[in-house]
């Protein structure tokens, strides 16, 4: 339990109160509350136009928008994935009867290397579900030269990823199909919720089917759907974020770009490789040299009411539903993924942090860690005078 002046990791982005009522107005006005709204479709054509793609789909979550982009398809086989991913992108496979094969990351942008996607192709291999970690772009050529070559379907991810360029184009606009998340943490939220952005829009009716059941009339059923749709009262939401976007994300470059001048002074600690032509800022991950490292700075920062999150720790192959978890680390060969997340530590990031909340945090750490050398000298020269 934390006390009020608690700094947490995130903290969701509300609107003024005044403009989301009125919203609601609209909404009770006409008591049209879900089944494709007209804030919904409102909500989809303005984030085609502040995203700059085409065939936005917006969904109830991202997990259901997984769920679909991977169902759509109806793959079979093997899907090559990453291990250092949230949940949703291993179960949603798994659910779907397909079994995931995990490659390693690169240990600077933390993303699936494409080299280990090669190695680990099969003849039972159906598609790839990487993920863009943190909303830093995945190396989007290499992945579509493979899904080219090898006829896979190649799907992201995106769940952190909205608003970011590569090469200064969305990094929606690559791959077959990408999946948004708008959870009340991210750095866009319609409260919970999500988007498919479909590259291929021979697909973006059955995607639209499968939102709504496979229902194409009041009598007619044609394929087996889901119930994915996105509410009136989550789009109002959206609408209503989607207004001071940009200044939101200008906030959060402000504070990550503070938090990295206050911690680069320090040379074990390590930051993530950006390649975007255009970031969101919308984590602040860190790494220690080693695992006990990070895991006393977590618990010292929460000792101070300050909650970080170990983010993503552990891997999703070592999810307890795996009986084998423990051999199939050794067997895909996670190297990088092992270490990365066993040091990773994300802190706090949201517009509405304070600088002086971030000095807090920080010279949390930087104290700690230099007790912590003075220590190691200690032993190291026990002669030595350190008074």
């Amino acid at each position: 339990m934390f006390m009020k002046d608690a700094i947490t990791v995130t903290k969701s982005d509300l609107p003024p109160l005044k403009r989301y009522i009125q919203y609601l107005d609209k909404i009770w006005r006409c008591r049209w509350i879900t089944n494709n709204g007209e804030l919904l479709q409102l909500l989809e054509k303005r984030l085609e136009e502040y995203l700059n793609v085409e065939n936005l789909v917006c969904v109830s979550n991202a997990t259901l928008g997984l769920y679909i982009a991977l169902s759509v398809f109806e793959l079979k086989g093997e899907i090559i994935t990453t291990p250092f991913t949230f949940a949703a992108t291993t179960n949603i496979p798994v659910l779907l009867g397909l079994k995931p094969v995990f490659a390693d990351i690169d240990p600077e942008t933390f993303n699936i290397d494409p080299h280990d996607v090669k190695r680990k192709l099969s003849y039972r291999t159906s598609a790839i579900l990487a993920t863009h970690v943190y909303g830093n772009p995945c190396y989007v050529e290499e992945l579509y030269k493979i899904a080219c070559t090898h006829n896979l379907k190649l799907i992201y991810d995106a769940a952190h990823a909205f608003g970011v360029e590569y090469k200064n184009r969305s990094i929606l606009r690559y791959g077959d199909i990408s999946v948004l998340s708008f959870h009340a943490t991210k750095v866009f939220n319609t409260i919970e919720g999500g988007a498919l952005i479909v590259n291929n829009k021979s697909m973006l009716d059955k995607i639209r089917l499968m939102r709504n059941h496979g229902i194409i009339s009041e009598e007619r059923v044609i394929l087996p759907g889901i119930n994915a749709k996105m509410n009136e009262f989550q789009a109002a939401m959206g609408l209503c974020n989607l207004e001071n976007i940009d200044e939101k994300i200008s906030f959060r470059k402000r504070l990550y770009k503070y938090y990295k001048k206050a911690l680069s002074e320090y040379p074990n600690i390590g930051f993530q490789k950006i390649i975007a032509s255009k970031y969101n800022y919308a984590y602040m991950p860190i790494l220690f040299e080693s695992k006990s490292v990070r895991d006393e700075v977590y618990l010292e920062l929460l000792n101070n009411n300050i909650k970080t999150r170990k983010y993503f720790y552990p891997l999703t192959v070592e999810f307890d539903y795996f009986k084998e978890k423990g051999d199939l680390i050794k067997k895909y060969g996670l190297k990088n993924a092992v270490d990365i997340s066993s040091r990773i530590l994300c802190l706090p990031l949201y517009p509405d942090l304070k600088i002086k909340e971030i000095d807090k945090v920080t010279g949390t750490i930087i104290n700690l860690l230099n007790k912590r050398n003075i220590h190691d000298i200690s032993i190291s020269y026990p002669l030595l005078n350190l008074g």
